[in-house]
């Protein structure tokens, strides 16, 4: 049975005493993301008792709920209907949460073929940091009004404003999928994901393990045999275990090791990367998962030589600056925002640069 609880007023009110206290906050839903970000610290707000499916309407392919809603039961009520989040939102327990998945600003394996997080949002609630209720956009994919301001809050772990409420744009989940692999090494895996995606392929997912590579193919029978005969490999017979294994990092790679986990951005057709530790490729290129004991002062550099940027995604020093450097012109803008959102800077101060 679907919760329903509406702490919208509750949540106001502390946001209200907390800015004339000048008092920091720190926004809790699920929990799940919690070693995602700097180290944080603050007086807790509590988001996760906010919870309900305000709006669903299938054939409008959208759903709004509140921000603590589980996502596990936002993705069973869209099955039902035969829809999906299209961004894959990756868990990482199963307490995660919508507002969780948007402030994360996380996406999962279909990421490149269907779209991140920022691009499925139609409208949001939020309190911002002098406690005033503002939304931004709407509940249809007609209403445009305040688009862009929505899409500021995915990937802003709660810097800018608490979510109360998110409209999202759904799918049709594709009538069939199927995983091929094959034995590659990672500078022919790279070269085909590249090529593949250059060719008129219902590619849903593209993953490199060091030995494997991994491609998924969502559509009809009829397109999904078109592209099996191009591809070629074998089939797995798990598709979807697999995807969430590397969704939610439980795949072997993530455990394997207890060294400090980076997540690079790349240009898709960046070559095999020359540094020592180990190295996993997803989204068809462009994102390389890196286990290594180098420091953030080896590793940044590295990626800026080659048009990248390198996140320090799980372990490793979270006091420390996380998040790549922004550009000075970039951090002025990224200050400018959080100003004009939070003014006495109380929500999570600190979670994503040392700045705000």
């Amino acid at each position: 049975m679907m919760r329903t609880h509406d702490s919208s007023e509750e949540l106001q009110e502390t946001v209200r005493t907390a800015a004339a206290a000048q008092t920091p906050l720190r926004i809790i839903g699920g929990n799940t993301k919690v070693f995602y970000g700097r180290h944080l610290k603050g007086t807790p707000l509590n988001v996760g008792k906010h919870q309900g499916i305000t709006s669903y309407e299938p054939t409008e392919l959208v759903v709004t709920a509140r921000a603590g809603t589980p996502l596990a039961e936002i993705e069973t009520l869209l099955a039902e209907q035969g829809q999906m989040l299209t961004f894959e939102p990756p868990y990482f327990g199963s307490n995660a949460t919508l507002g969780g998945a948007v402030a994360s600003g996380l996406s999962g394996p279909r990421r490149p073929y269907g779209g991140a997080v920022r691009d499925m949002i139609l409208g949001v609630q939020i309190i911002n940091g002098r406690g005033q209720v503002l939304r931004f956009g709407g509940r249809v994919m007609k209403n445009v009004a305040g688009y862009d301001i929505s899409r500021l809050m995915a990937g802003s772990l709660g810097t800018l404003g608490v979510l109360l409420e998110v409209s999202l744009k759904v799918s049709p989940r594709p009538p069939m999928e199927i995983t091929l692999s094959q034995e590659r090494d990672a500078h022919n895996a790279i070269r085909l994901f590249n090529v593949w995606a250059a060719q008129p392929l219902p590619l849903s997912a593209c993953a490199f393990d060091g030995e494997h590579l991994y491609v998924r193919l969502s559509g009809s029978e009829e397109s999904i045999q078109a592209a099996r005969n191009k591809v070629g490999g074998d089939k797995l017979s798990d598709s979807t275990k697999f995807w969430e294994k590397v969704r939610e990092q439980t795949h072997l790679f993530f455990q394997r090791s207890t060294a400090p986990l980076w997540r690079w951005s790349v240009p898709a057709t960046t070559p095999p990367i020359d540094l020592p530790g180990e190295w996993k490729i997803g989204w068809g290129g462009a994102q390389r998962w890196f286990r290594s004991e180098l420091t953030a002062e080896t590793i940044r550099p590295a990626a800026e030589s080659i048009n990248g940027y390198a996140t320090l995604f799980r372990g490793g020093d979270r006091s420390g600056e996380v998040f790549h450097p922004l550009s000075p012109p970039l951090m002025a803008l990224h200050q400018h925002l959080k100003r004009a959102f939070d003014p006495h800077g109380i929500l999570n101060p600190g979670r994503m640069y040392q700045e705000f």
